[in-house]
């Protein structure tokens, strides 16, 4: 018994587990963002362009032969919407991190003009106080 306790503590404080553990909380936590961005913006914007169509989604009430291929359909739907808006955030996620690291970049190309200068300036100086030393 001691030997199966110590065995799950090395596999519970490994940190693939906790990582583990993390991602899935996270996910959680996400998958409530992308629920509400698919519910309470994406969907309506789709039904009414459906709507203007003159498309309607009542696929539910479809069976063939007793099979509910409008649930399937309806599921399937679900899904591309469901995709749709986590590329939509995925790729606003990655424009923030480019502006971020674009911006970091152009921080670390001043810092750099202005090390340059200042040892420019500093060399100038070293210059002339030999040049009054030599004289």
């Amino acid at each position: 018994m001691k030997k199966i306790i110590k065995e799950f503590k090395e596999f519970i404080s490994r940190g693939n587990v906790v990582d583990m553990a993390v991602g899935v909380v996270i996910g959680a936590a996400f998958k409530a963002i992308v629920d509400s961005f698919v519910a309470d913006l994406l969907t309506p914007i789709i039904g009414i362009l459906l709507k203007a169509v003159g498309i309607q989604d009542d696929f539910a009430a479809w069976k063939i032969y007793g099979f509910g291929v409008g649930n399937f359909i309806n599921t399937v739907i679900s899904f591309f919407i469901i995709a749709l808006g986590v590329f939509i955030m995925v790729k606003a996620i990655n424009a923030m991190r480019n502006l971020s690291k674009k911006k970091e970049e152009v921080e670390d190309e001043v810092e750099e003009a202005v090390i340059e200068t200042d040892l420019s300036v500093l060399q100038e100086i070293r210059d002339m106080l030999k040049e009054q030393n030599s004289k």
